[in-house]
């Protein structure tokens, strides 16, 4: 106390002023950590406020069209984050190029937690034909860049087809290592996606000419000890054994 009898004043920190694209970036990114861990229709708008210490109507200044203007924002965010995970120079065996997206795209995923399958899956009361427009997106692109990495400027619908049937299928071994606690550690889920492409490519590779070409450029980089390498080493004893059919 002074000798007025009285409390100090406590200073009040300082404003902080930002630019319009520091204060949008601040108020997504206070929205991603909330939906990351909570399903968007369980986030309000005064949750975005009070984690980025912010009012309420500062929120609205921003984003006009409340938390659905708010969330549709967040969504295009992350959805160019996960887009950027499948980004990877086009050098190198195809199965190491993979490999490290995938590390990317499943750190993402483990990281977003309870919030993945409502932010990217459309699994929210929130979603509209605009959110799921950009969910699509983030599919058709990871399949462009994988097309891409195959060495095919032109794919045909079964080679397309076999892609896009990959990108679903990682989509639904995160949401399922997810939901089952996430077992198996992160580097086993990579291992069995890399292997799962592989093997899809091989089997439409079988009725495919086209696939063929690909996979046979693919496998030509691949060495020995390699993932590709390893999986024909364990398939082996499994083929031996359905000889009988050839």
């Amino acid at each position: 106390m002074n000798g007025s009898g009285t409390a100090p004043a406590v200073p009040r920190p300082a404003y902080r002023r930002l630019s319009v694209e520091q204060r949008r970036s601040q108020l997504l990114g206070a929205a991603l950590g909330l939906f990351a861990q909570r399903a968007p229709e369980d986030v309000s708008l005064d949750d975005v406020a009070t984690a980025a210490e912010v009012s309420r109507p500062l929120v609205y200044r921003y984003f006009p069209g409340g938390k659905q203007q708010l969330y549709e924002a967040a969504l295009r965010s992350a959805a160019e984050d996960l887009e950027r995970c499948f980004a990877e120079p086009q050098s190198g065996p195809l199965t190491q190029r993979l490999s490290r997206a995938l590390d990317r795209y499943l750190t993402f995923v483990d990281g977003h937690d309870t919030g993945f399958s409502a932010l990217l899956q459309g699994g929210s009361v929130v979603a509209t034909s605009r959110t799921s427009a950009i969910v699509d997106q983030v599919r058709r692109a990871a399949a462009e860049q994988i097309l891409r990495h195959l060495g095919e400027p032109e794919p045909g619908p079964r080679l397309r087809t076999a892609v896009r049937m990959w990108i679903t299928a990682v989509e639904g071994a995160s949401l399922i290592w997810l939901d089952g606690g996430k077992q198996p550690p992160l580097d086993e889920l990579r291992d069995g996606l890399v292997d799962h492409f592989i093997a899809l490519l091989a089997a439409t590779a079988a009725r495919d000419a086209q696939t063929a070409r690909v996979t046979r450029a693919a496998l030509a980089l691949e060495t020995p000890d390699g993932p590709v390498g390893d999986l024909v080493r364990r398939l082996l004893p499994v083929v031996r054994d359905a000889s009988h059919l050839l």
